[in-house]
């Protein structure tokens, strides 16, 4: 072992206190820990938000949507569907027609605003079918309508699954007169979904197709088509691709067009870790270099007989400077460790709870990426090195006689 990262080593350890690092030291260890753990873990929440609520909607919604320029209907037509597969090629997965249409919940006592979809469940590709969480994902009898509601619209209306329900929407899209009355249909709840999102729990309700044509009487149109990729990365490609093939009233949108606002407001979440980071790197700074000139103060004498028995100055610089960069190599270790200890708590227990309302998700979501942990952990170490660089210098540069008297 070099002589300089042994006398470093000595330095570290109190013998006092039974070779455990001095209070000094453990106070900089954790102010650099608690910087680098707070840093993982915004990311990692962040991360997290960003991949469930883009999952949640894309299961909702699909990749692409296809609808037309001011709500109007488009044809039922088996040829544009084929053209849309030839058109995206090999990066097509599925494609499912829709009808999306205002309309009105009524329980017993209450009623409610609601889009109604009709939907396909042999072709449907918005997998609905994995967030039920009460009754089943049936849609298709014909004995009896059959409705499928979010959870937070089953406990407004006070509902539950086979209770009946009235819905009153329009006709062929005209308002209602003597001659078009408007649309009056009961149905039974079959199901009752929970994606933990407001607004679809709130305000979707599903019926299946053939009874969405039946009950707004459009028998040869609908809404739209979702489409799903086997390649998200060629989404704007694929989208422009099938503008240009099917031009105008067709409108194509990414699902990150058609929820722009939550993409955004999730690019937004981002925008204050640089500062963050700054700060941490300020407290990280700070921590290492005063903790080391406390540490050079304090061994001010034993500097002093250094350079009398022939150390020098880059010796005496480099016993510091591994003393500061083992300071915060060890904080970083300890802030990694204790990120993923606290990202594993809440990944299994959930223990912070969120308002759906507000942030589309009912906890905190955690996406643990060791990109994160090694970009973090890089930070720190150029930080350690150039935080330890200022201290290990004003050693080096101390006058022999005066830290010998140093007292």
């Amino acid at each position: 072992m070099p002589l300089s990262i042994f006398i470093a080593k000595k330095y570290i350890s109190n013998k006092q206190s039974s070779k455990f690092l001095s209070l000094v030291s453990v106070i900089s260890v954790i102010g650099i820990a608690i910087g680098t753990a707070v840093l993982i873990i915004a990311l990692t929440i962040l991360n997290g938000f960003e991949e469930i609520v883009a999952q949640k909607i894309v299961n909702f919604n699909s990749h692409i949507k296809i609808t037309a320029f001011g709500n109007r209907n488009l044809p039922d037509s088996d040829v544009i569907k084929s053209e849309i597969t030839q058109k995206i090629g090999e990066d097509f997965h599925s494609i499912s027609e829709f009808i999306s249409k205002l309309g009105i919940i009524k329980s017993r006592t209450l009623s409610e605003g609601v889009t109604i979809v009709g939907i396909d469940t042999e072709t449907d590709n918005t997998n609905i079918d994995e967030y039920i969480v009460e009754g089943n994902y049936e849609l298709d009898s014909e004995e009896i309508k059959q409705i499928i509601i979010g959870k937070k619209l089953s406990e407004k209306i006070n509902t539950s699954v086979n209770d009946k329900i009235t819905i009153f929407s329009l006709k062929k899209d005209e308002l209602p007169d003597a001659d078009n009355p408007p649309a009056i249909e009961q149905y039974i709840i079959s199901g009752i979904f929970e994606s933990g999102m407001a607004e679809y729990d709130d305000m979707n309700v599903y019926i299946s197709l053939s009874h969405a044509k039946e009950l707004f009487e459009t028998y040869n149109s609908i809404s739209g088509y979702n489409i799903r990729l086997n390649n998200v990365d060629s989404i704007d490609s694929s989208a422009k691709a099938l503008q240009d093939l099917l031009g105008y009233p067709y409108y194509v949108r990414t699902i990150f067009q058609v929820h722009q606002n939550i993409f955004t407001w999730l690019d937004l979440q981002k925008e204050p870790i640089p500062i963050i980071l700054g700060l941490i790197i300020v407290v990280a700074i700070f921590n290492i270099v005063g903790t080391m000139l406390m540490i050079v103060l304090e061994r001010t004498s034993s500097i002093g007989v250094l350079k009398a028995i022939g150390f020098t100055k880059k010796k005496i610089l480099q016993i510091f400077f591994v003393q500061g960069v083992f300071l915060g190599l060890l904080g970083i270790t300890i802030g990694c460790i204790l990120a993923l200890v606290l990202s594993y708590l809440q990944l299994q227990f959930n223990l912070i709870t969120l308002p759906a309302s507000i942030y589309f998700i009912s906890t905190v979501p955690i996406s643990i990426d060791i990109e994160n942990y090694l970009i973090v952990a890089g930070i720190g170490l150029v930080l350690s090195l150039l935080a330890s660089l200022i201290p290990s210098y004003v050693a080096s540069r101390m006058n022999i006689i005066s830290s010998i008297r140093f007292n």
